[in-house]
């Protein structure tokens, strides 16, 4: 079987999917981790994101790889770009201002969605991203659609990153997800939207234990 997860950023995609993977002995593919890697390999080598067309070619050549992770500090899973580990630094803010619009490249987005289904048809696999239950693996046997309030996801995200002893503004944190909402729930190419035949699961007040557990539930 392949999972197919979409929800708007810090809805808990990643960590409810890591569960659900471990309890079904299932890889787990956060497949935004791609987009982030060229997000940071286009901040380092071009100095900017906003040259479309050198950003796409860099996605097209950049050599991407998602491991089992190597250090328990963590992380979900190593992430390595050209034979660097890249997995907290695709993590910093300055990524974080910038993906959503290094996403809406459609040369971008083709080039990783190649990537993403070429795993993802493989099978045991759950996949979380944007337009995972839309586009890229739209014949997903389960398709779940992940929600949060956006002050429930900002309250998130500031202690996921007051935890690894970064200084954080909630408030900061608050705007910045709403202009990602903005942008990604409006881009021309595969916005976020809920798949006709998702299972929608508000998140707001259940833990992670309860959200796996009432998708396991709709899976049987």
């Amino acid at each position: 079987m392949t999972i197919a997860i979409d929800g708007p950023a810090a809805s808990g995609k990643s960590t409810v999917g890591e569960r659900l993977a471990k309890a079904l002995g299932y890889l787990f593919f956060d497949t935004g981790v791609m987009y982030r890697a060229v997000t940071w390999v286009a901040l380092q080598r071009l100095g900017s994101v906003e040259d479309e067309a050198a950003v796409t070619r860099l996605a097209e050549v950049v050599q991407i790889d998602v491991q089992p992770p190597s250090q328990n500090d963590g992380r979900q899973a190593d992430v390595w770009v050209d034979g660097d580990d890249v997995t907290w630094a695709i993590r910093r803010p300055e990524v974080d201002q910038w993906v959503s619009r290094v996403a809406a490249y459609p040369g971008v987005r083709q080039a990783m969605t190649q990537q993403q289904r070429r795993i993802g048809l493989r099978g045991k696999v759950v996949m979380i991203g944007r337009d995972i239950t839309t586009v890229v693996l739209p014949e997903a046997e389960a398709k779940i659609y992940l929600d949060a309030s956006v002050e429930e996801r900002a309250r998130r995200r500031y202690l996921e990153r007051k935890a690894r002893g970064e200084e954080v503004n909630y408030e900061e944190i608050l705007e910045s997800l709403r202009q990602r909402d903005h942008l990604d729930s409006t881009r021309e190419v595969a916005p976020l939207r809920v798949a006709p035949d998702a299972i929608v699961v508000n998140t707001d007040g259940l833990s992670v234990d309860e959200v796996v557990q009432k998708i396991l539930a709709q899976i049987n």
